[in-house]
């Protein structure tokens, strides 16, 4: 009889391991996009019961995010590893599209690295013990104009390399991919290296190239074809240095993913094997994807290869990856996702009794509308349909004052309190090609307006933005008509905070945000 109950006891214990530990995943399905914001050119690693992901920030301060997970579908935005964008002072002015290009994220010899190409100024690296914590100042490991999207690798005899491409635009080259060796600490350049790939012809704009190795094969996944049209190649070798074959991997085929590319290899702590991509959704950004993967003849297939050609195409639900650990649930710290528009000084932002009171920036007369404007406080778009509610206070002092809550892209919109010599103002303002000089156009909509308000954002599939005030945050007036968002350079419309004056003073007023909820739907 004893037997017999420890027999049962253990198997008890062996379905509640299995339940626990093994996945709940049987039942379970996920559907693309996982993270509908803007993570461009997204990388990530697993390191133990962790992922962790980073991805371009370009000019936005602090920059390259770290987002982690435990199953591949749910992520969290837990911080960020670069501080300021070097040179510092050359990034205190905006600097659209320039700044933190693609980035490659690896773990080596107990410690975390990023590497990260600046396109004007060449390729950096930092590291980190704890990836949650303090990274090191960015160091140049290779100087040069047009030298991007950089991964590393280290060999199994110790040897470092560093695969990268060419931005034309800087570089007056493009669609080829370099290998070069490193010092073993990965910190610099050790030789001239050579090219190991020309995608002239059959992949134009070859770029973003991740290396890896699996069974002697060394293995460079690329994206080729352009960001919103193009496909995923692979290219393998038996020496690091090449010839390369070449296969591409995945393509749009008849989803509706278009440009299913750049991105990260990962395997699951059960042996599963998942690329994370991005697509290029307009005004929306470049938003995450996951897809299966499969070898077969020591070649990937990413997605479902549903004609047996070899070429995958994305999926839209699939079911989602077996992890040895229960997902657990966590929440988002809504302020760490707002980011400075440029490297921002030490007065723009201050906090005092908890509250944090964002002082009004000089907006000088050289500037014709916002979108150079520095002190801008944004935050990404968060899915096709949502609803922001923000309640703002904007203590202002001197005359010519204004804060406001807008969707900032190459073309703007938004709600604005403005200080005027006949009193407070709330205005309706709008910017049409931003980028090309244009001025605003404000429409008054409330004449000696409270400093304390509720405004309102509802956005639609398509980007489509509205707007509406109330003054106690029940009943809600529409203003203005229809927007449609427009993104950025290389980057997605966004949405936020600003507070701005036409002159220079020594007693600056400030905008207090209140409250500020997101409602996707």
């Amino acid at each position: 009889m004893a037997a017999n109950k420890k027999i049962i006891f253990i198997a008890i214990g062996l379905f509640l391991l299995q339940s626990l530990f093994v996945n709940r995943a049987h039942a379970q399905t996920y559907t693309n996009p996982i993270i509908h914001e803007d993570y461009s050119d997204p990388d990530a690693i697993r390191v133990g019961n962790w992922f962790y992901m980073t991805a371009s920030s370009f000019t936005s301060v602090p920059g390259l995010p770290i987002l982690r997970s435990d199953d591949l579908v749910h992520w969290q935005l837990m911080g960020y590893a670069l501080m300021n964008n070097d040179p510092k002072d050359y990034y205190k002015k905006v600097q659209h599209g320039a700044g933190v290009w693609a980035p490659s994220i690896r773990f080596h010899n107990g410690e975390f690295y990023i590497y990260y190409p600046d396109p004007d100024f060449g390729i950096y690296v930092i590291k980190t013990k704890n990836i949650l914590g303090d990274w090191s100042a960015p160091k140049l490991v290779l100087a040069g104009k047009g030298l991007i999207d950089p991964c590393p690798f280290w060999d199994d005899n110790g040897k470092a390399y560093l695969v990268h491409a060419y931005a034309g635009s800087r570089a007056g080259i493009k669609s080829i991919l370099a290998m070069k060796e490193m010092n073993a600490a990965g910190t610099s350049i050790i030789n001239e290296g050579q090219l190991i790939y020309d995608g002239h012809g059959m992949d134009n704009t070859v770029e973003g190239p991740k290396l890896y190795k699996r069974n002697g094969w060394y293995y460079v996944f690329a994206p080729a074809g352009g960001v919103a049209t193009g496909w995923q190649i692979v290219l393998r070798s038996k020496n690091i240095y090449g010839p390369y074959e070449r296969r591409k991997v995945m393509e749009q085929g008849n989803s509706a993913i278009n440009g299913p590319h750049q991105g990260a290899w990962v395997q699951t702590n059960t042996g599963q094997d998942w690329f994370l991509h991005f697509q290029d959704k307009g005004a929306y950004g470049r938003i995450t994807h996951l897809q299966p993967m499969t070898w077969k003849n020591d070649w990937p297939i990413i997605g479902e290869d549903k004609d047996n050609d070899g070429i995958g195409e994305p999926v839209t639900t699939y079911e989602i990856p077996k992890m040895l650990n229960a997902h657990i649930p966590f929440t988002q710290k809504d302020a760490l996702n707002f980011q400075w528009n440029a490297t921002p000084e030490n007065n723009w932002k201050l906090t005092y009794q908890n509250k944090e009171r964002f002082y009004a920036v000089l907006k000088t007369d050289s500037l014709p509308n916002l979108w150079n404007f520095p002190a801008m406080y944004l935050r990404k778009l968060t899915a096709e349909d949502f609803t922001v509610t923000t309640q703002i206070d904007f203590n202002c002092l001197q005359i010519g004052e204004r804060a406001g809550f807008i969707i900032f892209g190459k073309s703007y919109a938004g709600l604005e309190l403005r200080n005027t010599d006949k009193g407070m103002q709330l205005n309706y303002v709008e910017c049409n090609k931003a980028d090309k000089g244009n001025e605003e156009q404000v429409k008054n909509i409330l004449n000696n307006a409270p400093k304390k308000l509720f405004m309102r954002m509802n956005v639609t599939a398509g980007g489509i933005a509205s707007f509406a005030y109330s003054l106690d945050g029940a009943d809600f007036e529409r203003v203005g008509g229809e927007f449609k968002a427009v993104a950025g350079v290389w980057v997605g419309a966004k949405m936020g905070f600003y507070c701005a004056s036409n002159h220079l003073t020594n007693d600056a007023g400030y905008l207090e945000i209140k409250s500020f909820t997101i409602q996707n739907k």
